[in-house]
């Protein structure tokens, strides 16, 4: 008996650190649509006649930042048990 509250215990724990990890993960997304905006703030500021270029590879970008954020909270649904 003892076993199997000792197995549930550490699968519950399992789960929280998942959680955990997601957590820490989000911050790369985060970090990256920074810089990806920072940037782009930057090369507008520097030549303002490239705009319409340099906001579209920022829009580009930003959805592939936020793509991994998103497989990031898909993919304990899909690997969990």
């Amino acid at each position: 008996m003892s076993a199997t509250l000792e197995l549930a215990a550490l699968q519950g724990d399992i789960k929280a650190l998942g959680s955990i990890g997601y957590g820490l993960a989000a911050i790369g997304p985060g970090i990256g649509v920074g810089i990806v905006f920072g940037k782009g703030t930057e090369a507008r500021a520097r030549q303002p006649e490239a705009a319409g270029l340099i906001r579209a590879n920022q829009i580009l970008g930003f959805a592939f930042c936020e793509a991994l954020a998103l497989i990031g909270i898909v993919m304990p649904f899909v690997y969990g048990s």
